[in-house]
């Protein structure tokens, strides 16, 4: 049986070991690729623990989390995350910003995406000073030699919530592909939507 929990802040730290878990199991696959580290992990998920307004929405069966989902107050994420929002003149106090979406795919199909947007928009919008939500994806090239061929991008689906891709906010994250020596810079786009 599916259980479902949201928690925020200091709590969230009780169930970073399956949330660390969780990334790197998703994140492996096109179009991330990322080679996760649970060192790394554990030190880049502190950030939620740490705010006291941070969010994770998370589902479990029986005692495995099959998917998470996170959210914070954009001013308070990391540099990379509100650089283009200030070079842009967004005001950061009034965005709220969307992370992790992750679910395993034995569980995909049944709503969840939309459950998870659900869940995070209604907990940003607790707060009247925000005007808008984000979030961002990472840019493949469509002849990526690791993309699947029946890949279908989230594009459709974000734009149905009611997102726009800003190609005026991007930014750079680096992280190890599995397919690469090294760490390499990747650029992310921002979705955004308003709400006033």
């Amino acid at each position: 049986m599916l259980k479902e929990i949201l928690i925020q802040g200091a709590e969230i730290e009780q169930i970073l070991p399956d949330l660390a878990f969780l990334r790197i199991t998703i994140f492996c696959d096109f179009p991330y690729l990322y080679d996760g580290r649970v060192d790394y992990e554990y030190q880049y998920l502190q950030r939620y623990v740490n705010h006291p307004k941070a969010m994770v929405f998370a589902l479990y069966d029986a005692d495995k989390m099959v998917g998470a989902t996170t959210a914070m107050p954009l001013a308070d994420e990391s540099q990379e995350i509100i650089e283009p929002f200030v070079t842009q003149h967004w005001p950061l106090s009034a965005g709220f910003y969307f992370g992790e979406s992750l679910l395993l795919p034995k569980y995909r199909g049944q709503g969840w995406g939309h459950r998870f947007f659900d869940e995070r928009e209604r907990y940003a919008l607790q707060d009247n000073s925000i005007d808008y939500t984000c979030f961002c994806a990472v840019e493949r090239p469509i002849n990526h030699r690791l993309r699947p061929t029946d890949y279908s991008s989230n594009d459709a689906f974000w734009l149905k919530r009611g997102y726009e891709k800003q190609l005026q906010l991007q930014c750079q994250m680096c992280w190890k592909d599995i397919a690469e020596e090294h760490e390499t810079a990747k650029i992310l786009t921002f979705w955004t939507k308003h709400w006033k």
